[in-house]
């Protein structure tokens, strides 16, 4: 499975992005497609989950209550909406499906196909 994200920009802090993920090819279903970024110097990290079929939300302690996760049927797409965006969120975003259970959802060793990364900064 090819998977794009992208949406990514420069933003001052405060500010707002969405991030987008496609499949090639195929639907989502039945997967977990999960969001992860690694910033400059650091490992990569959970961000965000949602499972395709039910809608389950996960979200990491750091982006919770600022970051959504959603999903389009019809575009069969992955919304991350970040609001309130911090110097820290800076990193590249990539966007990863697999088949996880609510245990190893924010593994990145849950996840079997990734996306090539798009680059989020935001400025202090």
């Amino acid at each position: 499975v090819q998977l794009q994200a992208y949406g990514g920009g420069l933003v001052q802090a405060g500010g707002f992005l969405r991030l987008s993920c496609t499949a090639s090819g195929r639907s989502f279903s039945p997967y977990t497609v999960g969001w992860f970024r690694r910033a400059p110097g650091k490992e990569r990290e959970f961000v965000a989950a949602i499972r395709w079929n039910g809608g389950n939300t996960y979200f990491s302690d750091s982006v919770k209550g600022r970051f959504t996760i959603s999903r389009d049927y019809s575009k069969n797409t992955v919304y991350l909406q970040m609001n309130s965006l911090e110097p820290e969120d800076t990193a590249v975003y990539y966007c990863a499906i697999g088949r996880t259970i609510a245990s190893t959802v924010n593994r990145p060793s849950a996840y079997s196909d990734w996306g090539q990364g798009t680059l989020v900064t935001v400025s202090s």
